[in-house]
């Protein structure tokens, strides 16, 4: 199974923001989550684990280990913003921000019972690897920079998905130094559905139907991302191998770096598609045959 972590935002002695009618933002996030962890194991070969089934406190920084200890392919943690003014309104969605990743590499590298901790094959490698730490540090910085990679890809997928159900406060992906997203070697989103403060956004998170919706459009986010970008190892994976990938070309992207990424030649793409030119177009599909 593909396994997501499904964090919510915040519990017990933390209940995070309060809206104007006295909203706790702890529950919001577990009620989203809750029917989030209901669509994806409704879903074959995927499985959800939460962070928290109740209402308690988990420090930020233990929340990226239980992500590790249930062997994630994904971590998504959900908040509800907050303003001091009732104006502000909208989700956005986050990633760790470069500097934050950086500290956390820094620290991981100085941590040798830390790198075993990590999920890849790497912490084989590092744990018969005690001199050379110019190799350690190479192993490390690519699980990391997958991880990163990752992140960005499947928070532009939520991103997507999510402002067809509500206003976006921030258009496009985000950066913050947070604790919940600091594993190296898990990709790790945070999702602020909307802003609790505001009390239009408030109702709205209150009312069952509309936080299906945004559950359902983060399902739809997380199943696309993985039908393109599918774990080693699992159902879907294996599934992708009996049949062609479907991918929808971003602005900037070439049919060089497309072929690159699949491990094909340009001209088994073109002739898939029937391309006569390079050129592509945003948001054009593009059927990718198996190499």
């Amino acid at each position: 199974d593909i396994v997501i972590v499904l964090d919510p935002g915040h519990g017990g002695r933390d209940p995070g923001s309060v809206g104007p009618q006295g909203t706790y933002e702890k529950h919001i996030t577990l009620a989203i989550a809750n029917k989030l962890k209901q669509r994806i194991n409704a879903e074959k070969g995927m499985r959800a684990v939460l962070t928290r089934q109740k209402d308690y406190y988990i420090s930020p920084s233990q929340r990226p280990l239980i992500a590790r200890e249930k062997k994630a392919d994904i971590l998504i943690s959900i908040h509800a913003d907050a303003f001091h003014t009732p104006q502000p309104r909208g989700a956005s969605v986050w990633t760790i921000n470069e500097r934050r990743s950086n500290t956390e590499f820094a620290r991981l590298l100085e941590n040798k019972s830390r790198q075993s901790e990590l999920l890849s094959g790497a912490s084989t490698v590092i744990a018969q690897t005690d001199e050379d730490l110019g190799f350690v540090r190479t192993i490390l910085d690519m699980t990391k920079e997958g991880a990163r990679k990752s992140s960005y890809e499947a928070s532009d997928y939520i991103i997507k998905e999510l402002k067809k159900v509500t206003k976006m406060h921030k258009k496009e992906r985000q950066y913050a130094s947070l604790a919940v997203l600091t594993a190296q070697d898990i990709p790790s989103i945070l999702v602020e559905v909307g802003f609790i403060s505001n009390p239009t956004e408030e109702k709205n998170l209150n009312w069952s139907k509309y936080r299906q919706r945004l559950a359902d459009s983060i399902f739809t986010a997380v199943s696309k991302y993985f039908k393109v970008y599918p774990p080693d190892g699992s159902l879907w994976a294996r599934l992708n191998k009996t049949g062609d990938i479907k991918h929808v070309v971003k602005a900037g992207e070439s049919l060089y770096k497309i072929a690159k990424r699949y491990d094909i030649s340009i001209a088994q793409i073109k002739q898939a598609n029937n391309l006569k030119r390079d050129s592509l177009k945003p948001n054009q599909t593009l059927l990718i045959p198996k190499g």
